[in-house]
């Protein structure tokens, strides 16, 4: 990795002693790390089920490194939605942010959808998330992976946050994980480093000012906002968060929850976290922690299921679920939306889905969805079956698979490993018909 005079020089000015050592850092592997989906299991159960060798991330208790050749990508595990693989380091911003029951909480700039995923598993099905990006395309990874991991009091939209209006003074939470020159990946991702010398930090300052602005328009009194970026400028950093200081003499600057992390590098800044390679295992990062002062009430949602739809399928199908559902169940487009009843206005946002997609009505019958499956467990829909691990591995590669348990033939069947679900079958004389959806196949 061959990295620019220019950044060099500015990494020894900032590091001063400490330069050698982050050199020497870029030439080690990065840690490779996964967090526990807490959606589906603790993360007790998950440790004694897991077979790969794991070590705590210390700012994360649902966060551990694994070892490379575990391999956790192709385990029948993470198909299941037990885990997400992300960045020790990124797995700080979202964990700073404390959550509470009921709260509305926006991941601005979201893709791939990590850190949206553990704020949602902060709000523990309660509340509303809005995970949106400015990118269409890059959301349809976001939708995926939080559908994978069974999150059900979501939207995930793509609108541009500078030029909406409509959510001031909404969310009692933010994450704010900005654009940014990319600095702190350049040993992960060195193809960064061509993008950081077309557009460094005088580029994406502006930006980050201006989000951050929209984030203090959009915060409620009392709220909280966390700031982060992967780049180690205090230019895109610690500057940007002493211009909203500066403007805003509502916002004051928190301790982080955390206190492993080296502060601020200018007056001010102190409970700023920097995140280097060569202090943890981890990539760089920054974050900042912010309150909105004052107090707002809280808003309180609905918790029952209203049902408006007339298909006596349906019905049935809903009745196997031991889960209760929470929100209003609704048809869109041939689509049957399950969707939350905290109200978001959305009129004329790009949205890519609202709430649980449940399926879809073809000739009076409900075809359930594979996000559905998903969001469920073996115990709390009727008929299951838990396959072992070679057979899980042939039922996400699509195929037919054996079945040692009997039921009515013809009968919607929760293909499960380990009791966590994989996908939909139909069983038929002790063989279940693969109805994975292809999009979702996998190994």
């Amino acid at each position: 990795m061959v990295l620019p005079d220019k950044y060099l020089n500015k990494m020894k000015n900032l590091l001063g002693a400490e330069y050698p050592d982050y050199l020497k850092a870029l030439e080690e592997k990065p840690r490779k790390a996964l967090r526990i989906n807490t959606a589906k299991i603790t993360v007790a159960d998950f440790l004694s089920l897991s077979p790969f060798r794991l070590t705590p991330v210390p700012w994360c208790p649902d966060g551990f490194y694994y070892e490379e050749e575990d391999d956790p990508a192709h385990h029948p595990f993470y198909w299941a939605g037990l885990y997400y693989l992300q960045d020790a380091s990124a797995m700080a911003p979202a964990e700073m942010l404390t959550i509470e029951a009921g709260d509305i909480v926006l991941d601005g700039c979201c893709a791939p959808g990590g850190k949206a995923l553990k704020l949602a598993n902060k709000l523990v099905d309660t509340g509303l998330l809005v995970a949106n990006d400015l990118s269409f395309s890059r959301q349809k990874a976001t939708l995926r992976n939080l559908e994978r991991a069974g999150i059900t009091n979501s939207y995930v939209t793509a609108f541009d946050l500078l030029a909406e209006s409509r959510f001031a003074g909404f969310f009692d939470k933010i994450l704010l994980d900005v654009p940014c020159s990319g600095e702190g990946m350049f040993r992960k991702s060195p193809e960064l480093i061509s993008s950081w010398l077309e557009k460094d930090s005088e580029y994406y300052a502006p930006l980050q000012k201006r989000l951050l602005e929209k984030g203090v328009e959009m915060l409620k009194d009392g709220g909280r906002l966390v700031y982060s970026t992967c780049t180690f400028d205090p230019r895109e950093n610690e500057e940007v968060i002493l211009d909203c200081l500066n403007s805003h003499p509502e916002m004051e600057l928190l301790p982080l929850p955390y206190q492993g992390f080296e502060p601020g590098v200018l007056k001010g800044t102190e409970n700023c976290g920097r995140l280097y390679p060569h202090k943890l295992a981890g990539e760089g990062q920054f974050v900042a922690l912010l309150r909105k002062k004052g107090s707002s009430e809280g808003r309180k949602s609905r918790d029952e299921l209203t049902n408006t739809l007339s298909c006596r399928d349906l019905d049935r199908f809903l009745s196997l679920i031991g889960k209760p559902l929470k929100g209003t169940i609704i048809e869109k487009n041939r689509l049957i939306l399950l969707i939350p009843n905290t109200f978001l206005p959305i009129e004329g946002l790009k949205v890519l889905r609202s709430g649980l997609y449940l399926g879809e009505i073809k000739n009076s019958r409900f075809l359930p969805s594979q996000p559905l499956a998903m969001a469920l467990s073996r115990e709390n829909f009727k008929y299951s079956v838990s396959l072992a691990q070679e057979t899980s591995v042939k039922y996400l590669k699509g195929e037919t698979v054996e079945c040692d348990e009997e039921f009515a033939n013809g009968e919607w069947i929760l293909v499960c490993r380990d009791n966590y679900p994989l996908g939909w079958g139909k069983y038929q004389n002790h063989r279940i018909k693969n109805l994975i959806d292809p999009g979702w196949r996998a190994l």
